[in-house]
């Protein structure tokens, strides 16, 4: 008999867009991009989805010991939309070491190993409070996380390039079914820092204005940061995870293969997880970065997989590219539209690329959504698509 699909019973999300769900939602509604010109410490170019209230908030005092920027937007995130006291209400009836913790991360704390490195001392000495394994090291999102929670089950962190949050969906649904856990939460966090913002300039990625995906004239990303988290149940109603697809096609180190046959395994893969057909799906929210190696490939492979008829747009001119956070960040607003009848209008879209043969929303759509694919795609190749639709 098919296992019934996880059901995401509370979902939790801080991005530029604002904190929490609501205000999520209110601007996709509105149209609001979160997107602002750079003004992270010393850096300037580009744009940037940069949340507020980060360098203000403190963690608890038992957790100060993994205080970093990352941890920060992670803690935020979890004090918002109730979904903490959800976390505690499935804890008094899974017990505690019956929920796994699966998260991702592309670069965890990195930005407090930077400052370290920058207060080294006369003989090069770190600072002496300085902690490595709990905030630079890649399991310490996990730990922290666990931690804030009061969980005690199999706690790690998948570190998969851009598609990390992504795939710990994949990963923990895998945990539940081994019998592993009773239940999991998952999602991701990462945080603007010097390596990210400059690493992505060296590159030539940077767009000097909003990043525009799907655009004629689109010139590269914005990079943004994020928290958010999803608790998956067997049991309940709501919008759940149908299936989930992942493929690694090793291309290359940081282009895309451009005829996207590694993405189009990965929606194969996640339909055929959610024993779905491509005319099931009434959404996709792209992976959609804004340069133009992405989006061709990406347009490729949902024309192999879709056609052109299925409705598709990126949300990332709205939060920015929040790296390995931006599989939770899409998966929420997937959730969002379904529960909300939404599908949402690339911003900055004033022409789109003649190029490009799926069908790119323009204006937001209002009406029933029943199941919606998220694309998450990284470096090296690294692929991972999500259905999320009713339980």
């Amino acid at each position: 008999m098919p296992r019934r699909p996880l059901v995401l019973s509370a979902t939790t999300l801080v991005s530029a867009m604002g904190h929490g769900r609501a205000a999520t939602l209110a601007a996709l509604r509105d149209r609001r991009s979160g997107l602002r010109p750079c003004d992270f410490l010393d850096l300037t170019e580009g744009y940037i989805g940069r949340v507020d209230g980060v360098e203000a908030h403190r963690l608890p005092a038992a957790l100060a010991r993994f205080d970093c920027r990352t941890h920060r937007l992670a803690d935020l995130a979890l004090r918002a939309d109730g979904f903490a006291e959800a976390v505690a209400r499935a804890r008094a009836r899974h017990g505690a070491g019956r929920i796994a913790v699966v998260v991702g991360t592309s670069t965890s704390g990195v930005l407090a190993a930077e400052e370290a490195c920058r207060a080294r001392d006369a003989e090069g000495r770190l600072p002496a409070g300085f902690r490595y394994d709990e905030t630079h090291d890649m399991a310490a999102l996990a730990r922290f996380t666990a931690a804030a929670l009061g969980l005690e089950g199999p706690a790690f962190v998948v570190s998969t390039a851009c598609a990390s949050a992504a795939r710990a969906f994949a990963d923990a649904e895998r945990l539940i079914a081994a019998g592993l856990a009773d239940a999991a939460v998952v999602g991701g966090a990462d945080s603007l820092c010097r390596m990210t913002l400059r690493g992505f300039a060296a590159l030539e990625l940077i767009s000097s204005t909003q990043c525009r995906p799907g655009a004629a004239d689109r010139a590269g990303l914005s990079i943004g940061e994020a928290a958010g988290f999803a608790l998956l149940e067997p049991d309940g109603e709501g919008v759940a995870l149908l299936g989930a697809g992942a493929s690694s096609d090793g291309y290359h180190m940081s282009a895309p293969r451009p005829d996207g046959a590694g993405a189009a395994a990965a929606m194969r893969a996640a339909l055929d997880a959610a024993r779905l057909g491509p005319e099931a799906i009434d959404y996709i929210n792209l992976h959609g970065t804004g340069t133009k190696a992405n989006d061709a490939m990406e347009d490729a492979a949902v024309l192999t997989v879709f056609g052109a008829a299925t409705p598709c747009s990126s949300t990332k001119a709205w939060s920015g590219h929040t790296l390995g956070a931006a599989g939770i960040v899409e998966a929420v607003i997937a959730e969002l539209c379904i529960r909300h009848g939404l599908r949402p209008g690339a911003l900055f879209l004033d022409a789109p690329d003649p190029a490009l043969g799926a069908r790119l929303l323009v204006a937001n759509e209002v009406g029933t959504v029943r199941r919606v694919m998220s694309n998450s795609f990284g470096f090296g190749g690294i692929n991972c698509s999500l259905v999320l639709g009713a339980a």
